[in-house]
């Protein structure tokens, strides 16, 4: 037998066993024996002092059979995921590799496009700064300070899910 399966199998029996275990562990209903606001307030407190320990045993049962349930769950989808990936990698590997390629292609995709944006921010403000000094330096040096803006541009990677394109935006 596979370990996932023997795992599977502790943990059935484990909850078998505690559920077992928390039918024999009863606590009485409460029945106070006069109706007077006293002594029913009476009742409740001997009641608590008396089955304290056995509803705190209850409660700790009741606990790990829901923690047992939770991770016998977890073990199957996590077995059906694994099942699930094993298949497909045998019948499709060249598709994993494809799935793979463009994952990195895309990480590759978003920072040519944040370095683009960066770029195209910094280009926007040299030409700010060329904009509010050439005057004077056409004063100072008759000739310009920076030639060549109208043809800044910066790679923009876009795609429409299956076909990917590198285009140049003019800044």
């Amino acid at each position: 037998m596979e370990p996932i399966q023997v795992e599977i199998e502790a943990i059935r029996t484990q909850i078998e066993a505690l559920t077992e275990e928390r039918a024999i562990l009863k606590v009485d209903p409460v029945l106070p024996s006069y109706n007077t606001p006293e002594a029913i307030v009476e009742a409740y407190r001997r009641h608590a002092r008396e089955t304290a320990q056995i509803s705190a045993e209850v409660k700790g049962i009741d606990d790990a059979i829901a923690a047992l349930e939770a991770k016998l769950k977890e073990i199957g989808r996590s077995q059906g995921l694994a099942q699930q990936l094993l298949h497909e990698r045998t019948q499709h590997p060249l598709a994993e590799q494809v799935e793979e390629g463009k994952q990195r292609a895309q990480d590759r995709a978003e920072r040519i496009n944040e370095l683009a944006e960066e770029l195209k921010q910094e280009v926007q403000a040299l030409k700010a700064i060329a904009d509010e000094i050439s005057p004077s330096y056409w004063q100072l040096y008759n000739r310009p300070f920076i030639t060549g803006f109208s043809k800044i541009s910066v790679p923009y990677v876009r795609s429409d899910s299956t076909v990917w394109m590198i285009t140049n935006q003019v800044v």
